[in-house]
């Protein structure tokens, strides 16, 4: 049986990566488009809801030194590297939702969801 210990640094890490579909990249551009300082999106995680986790997207003017770019047809989402243990994988698409329309996240890291998908949990490797 093979057991780690120590611990994990996310900075020697090669991830996966995110996607962004051709409908989110578009609605980032167009957000850009509209906010001449702005960059792009920054998508992390904070724990809350009754899953464990949540997404949250804001708005990048200057990313910051640990965040990594993925970029799909000039459209930018930065990532912290601290976020990326649980999130990895994520494809990022921009959908109608009834309504509304909202950033929705495929998260292959995820375990489970909320009811109302509010929020995610994920399970320790």
């Amino acid at each position: 049986m093979d057991v780690h210990s120590g611990t994990f640094d996310p900075n020697e890490v090669s991830w996966q990566g995110l996607t962004l579909t051709p409908t989110a990249a578009a609605h980032i551009r167009e957000l850009v488009s509209k906010q001449p300082d702005m960059q792009g999106l920054r998508l992390g995680v904070k724990q809350t809801g009754c899953a464990g986790f949540g997404y949250v997207l804001d708005t990048v003017t200057q990313p910051e030194t640990e965040d990594l770019q993925f970029e799909t047809d000039g459209a930018k989402l930065y990532v912290s590297r601290k976020a990326m243990p649980f999130i990895d994988g994520t494809v990022v698409d921009y959908v109608r939702d009834g309504l509304n329309q909202i950033f929705k996240f495929h998260n292959p890291k995820a375990q489970h969801e909320c009811g109302c998908g509010e929020s995610f949990g994920v399970q320790a490797e």
